[in-house]
């Protein structure tokens, strides 16, 4: 085989691999990207539980950069704290080492048998789950095709002298680490380059110990996808990917002081652990070197984050749930991860709910006591309710639904309904205030009972709406029932209210223009609670549960 055709068939089995690697990985995401998400978030409170969570976590997307990425964007989302975030980094770094070792059992002769499963899977099957899995089946087996190629290409090198002495003189450790970063930083996958340098091992075109240097630089330059990611985010974020910047700088600078003192010993201990095959060989000094890395600098996991205050000081301005025409969870506005991007819009939706409804109780008050002051508050919260409305709207809008977890797409369209429906609540508020300041221009008077008749009414709607934010927020089905319970209470109350706000009208205790604004406001009272019903249940109206009514408007 001439050297151009060595070529041809090595970057052909290098973009099988990549692209294999590359399905498997997003496969995994999408089939399983929510609940290993859930996951993430419920146990990562202990830095230890972080570590183990990162490290299952990585191992099984296989990517400790879209692990890294997503952490990123928790950080950037305030969901996470860099010391939360430590421990899921450690853990990555470990859990990265897994793709290595199932390249060095060479399971390429039953390739073929994968790629056969997972094209009859995606072309036969119309189930999604099934579709996701047979794409995992078939990144699976397109890896090891490409990595049969890539095997072949180099067996074929052994025989020409000019690649031997060039790849034999690589005898420089500080070379070999520049190497290793600069290739990983372009092909942005340190479990790719050390499965290239796992084949080169295996095909004697690689010393055992320059492929160990060589590692060492593929772990600073996996660094580089969350570092790229964090530029845009806030300096929290920044922080987040310094931390596994900073862990890979000193732990490569640690086995470098290791590898020149002790040499000798670490190959014969990693020789003992896997025999004579080289390719089991660097795959295990991957392993080893990661969790010898952890173990030493897992102590120290405060002082790198102290150390990333340093590098990037001050602090973000502090983000108010009523600060006008800011996203405070979404960030700039661009998505690090599809596995994070529906989290963000939940919590940004429970901030815009918040401010809905305690606008709602700031205009009734004024509607109460013609305050000025709280008046114009209320007009200019609704300008930032709907600020929020349209611009979390054109972040779901900028998602690619396709890059999704499963679940997340199913929720999607409930998300746009549940911004709806509180910019909905906003202008309820808004023209709650609009009556107050007729109240005050005009100098319309309720009776005593008729304030006392909304104001329990307007208890009765703020509790809702908190119950049904919870419920959507966190899933809380128990909730339903009161919910419902409520909503019922409301339509009950109000139907009370307007008769007797007819009998009042009828007895002349109230003016009838008095009355037209009472009954608006008791209509409009409803149909906040039927708002908040309506985010309560879309969430399960998404998952095909029966629908409910959307409220009027």
């Amino acid at each position: 085989m001439s050297m151009g055709a060595m070529l041809l068939s090595l970057a052909g089995g290098l973009g099988l691999f990549l692209f294999g690697m590359n399905l498997m990985s997003e496969a995994i995401e999408k089939a399983a990207g929510a609940k290993l998400r859930g996951i993430l978030e419920m146990f990562t409170r202990n830095r230890f539980m972080g570590m183990v969570v990162g490290t299952i976590f990585t191992a099984m997307i296989q990517s400790s950069s879209a692990c890294t990425v997503m952490v990123v964007s928790f950080v950037n989302s305030g969901l996470m704290s860099l010391y939360q975030a430590a421990g899921v980094i450690f853990g990555a770094n470990i859990g990265t080492t897994v793709t290595s070792q199932l390249v060095s059992f060479n399971l390429s002769e039953a390739a073929p048998v994968f790629v056969l499963a997972g094209v009859i899977g995606t072309m036969f099957f119309k189930k999604e789950i099934v579709t996701r899995v047979s794409h995992i089946v078939l990144g699976f087996g397109v890896l090891f095709m490409g990595l049969s190629g890539m095997s072949g290409a180099m067996s074929g090198m052994r025989d020409i002298p000019q690649v031997v002495n060039l790849l034999t003189s690589l005898d420089s450790p500080l070379l070999a680490i520049l190497v290793g970063c600069l290739l990983t930083a372009v092909i942005q996958s340190s479990s790719v380059t050390v499965s290239i340098i796992l084949l080169m091992a295996n095909q004697e075109l690689l010393q055992l110990p320059i492929c160990l240097f060589t590692i060492l630089g593929c772990n600073i330059g996996a660094c580089t996808t969350a570092l790229l990611a964090s530029l845009s985010g806030k300096k929290d974020a920044k922080r987040a990917a310094l931390i596994h910047f900073l862990f890979n700088v000193f732990g490569t600078i640690l086995m470098y002081v290791i590898l020149k003192l002790m040499m000798g010993q670490v190959v014969e201990l990693i020789h003992f652990v896997s025999g004579d095959n080289a390719g089991r060989f660097v795959a295990n000094a991957h392993t080893i070197f990661k969790v010898f890395q952890v173990i030493v600098l897992f102590p120290f996991a405060g002082l790198l984050v102290k150390m990333t205050y340093l590098l990037v000081p001050g602090e973000d301005a502090k983000v108010d749930d009523r600060d006008s025409f800011v996203l405070e969870y979404i960030g700039n506005r661009s998505v690090f991860n599809p596995t994070t991007a529906v989290v963000e819009v939940k919590h940004e939706l429970q901030r815009m709910a918040t401010l809905a409804s305690e606008n709602l109780t700031r205009a009734m008050n004024a509607l109460t006591t013609l305050d000025q002051e709280d008046i114009d508050t209320v007009y200019e919260t609704e300008k930032n309710i709907n600020y929020l409305n349209h611009a979390i709207t054109d972040y779901l809008v900028k998602i690619n639904q396709d890059t999704l977890p499963i679940e997340d797409r199913r929720s999607i369209g409930a998300l746009f309904h549940i911004a709806n429906d509180i910019e909905r609540i906003g202008d309820h508020a808004e023209n709650v205030a609009d009556a107050a300041v007729h109240r005050k221009e005009t100098g319309l008077v309720f009776t005593k009972e008729a304030q006392r008749e909304l104001g329990k009414m307007l208890d009765m709607v703020i509790s809702i709406i908190r119950y049904s934010v919870e419920m959507f927020f966190t899933g809380a089905d128990q909730l339903a029932g009161e919910i419902e319970r409520l909503e019922n209470a409301i339509d009950n109350m109000e139907r009370k209210v307007q008769k007797s706000h007819i009998e009042r009208l009828a007895k002349g205790a109230c003016s009838p223009e008095a009355s037209a604004v009472f009954s608006d406001l008791a209509s409009g009272l409803e149909r906040v609670a039927d708002h908040a019903t309506n985010i309560a249940f879309a969430m399960q109206n998404a998952a095909g549960e029966p629908e409910r009514d959307q409220a009027a408007s």
